[in-house]
């Protein structure tokens, strides 16, 4: 288990981390999620004894990664795909790292062939695409049998392929029992596999919840098309929020999906559509981090760059 309590974390006058406190539990994917500069990387680092917290704690199994008599057996980690030496071969790598570290020559085999690099583990580094980069990480990650797992923005650099196999894998080591926390920007793909996540901004929390109770935060939605929307959207202007999302077609928030339906029905506007619209974690995670991003682009600045 991993347990963040009171992590803070001051780079002069600014606050990068301020005061996190969370859990991320055994035999759960937790998605670890905020806007650019909300802090993310700064707690994986102090997690992994690459920075010193200013206060607070972030502990493994109760104990600081510097406390850890075999790190690589108790915590697989994946900060930066490129920090590998491009000279080389991902075989290579594996062996020194499993080497140094007291891990059975035969768990590069293993590990190589989990993450799929097959014949490319014999190649140079610097050959590598950042996909296949990406998976050497993972690999060195695994390398220890860790039944901890630190990933940090996994995904970038992967085809689909690679996407849905990070995918599956995420989820395998979750079922084993392992703890796998993982930062993302991709939201879709948080949402197929995180059973949790935490959500900072500006260095502070701002939810930890399971993914459906994140979702259930959010507006519920209804769509509806008509030949008549316009009239329709007069008679439920008066009994909740209506969007004109496209020729024909609004979405109603306030109401479900009844409520249109007979609403639609006492005014004798006919429905060619009627359905609820699903909350993406995208939308949940927007509505609680718009006030917490702190580099925004401008609609204006943009349009004038255009003309």
């Amino acid at each position: 288990m991993i347990q963040v309590r009171g992590l803070t974390k001051d780079f002069g006058r600014v606050r990068a981390v301020d005061g996190l406190t969370f859990d991320v539990e055994p035999g759960t994917v937790t998605g670890f999620l905020g806007p650019n500069g909300a802090g993310k990387s700064t707690t994986m680092r102090m997690l992994l004894g690459l920075d010193r917290p200013t206060a607070g704690t972030a502990t493994v199994g109760g104990r600081r990664y510097v406390e850890l008599p075999a790190p690589m057996r108790e915590v697989g980690a994946l900060l930066d795909a490129a920090a590998m030496h491009p000279g080389r071969s991902g075989r290579t790598h594996l062996r020194i790292a499993a080497r140094s570290n007291g891990i059975p020559m035969t768990r590069v085999d293993e590990v190589v062939e989990r993450v799929g690099l097959g014949a490319a583990a014999r190649r140079r580094i610097k050959g590598y695409s950042l996909g296949m980069r990406q998976r050497l990480g993972i690999a060195t990650a695994l390398l220890g049998d860790p039944p901890v797992l630190v990933f940090d923005e996994p995904v970038n650099g992967l085809d689909l392929e690679g996407v849905r196999w990070i995918r599956t894998l995420f989820r395998d080591c979750a079922d084993e029992g392992r703890t796998v926390f993982v930062s993302s920007h991709l939201m879709s793909e948080v949402q197929l596999v995180a059973d949790r996540v935490v959500i900072i901004g500006r260095g502070r929390l701002v939810a930890d919840a399971r993914v459906d109770e994140v979702l259930a935060r959010g507006r519920h939605r209804v769509r509806v098309r008509s030949p008549r929307a316009d009239e329709l959207a007069a008679v439920i202007g008066g009994l909740a929020d209506v969007v004109v999302s496209g020729v024909g077609e609004l979405e109603v928030v306030g109401l479900n999906e009844a409520e249109v339906g007979d609403t639609a029905h006492r005014a004798g506007v006919p429905l060619h559509h009627l359905a609820t619209v699903e909350e993406s974690l995208e939308a949940a995670y927007w509505s609680l981090t718009q006030d917490e991003v702190e580099f925004r682009g401008s609609a204006s600045d943009r349009a004038g760059e255009a003309s």
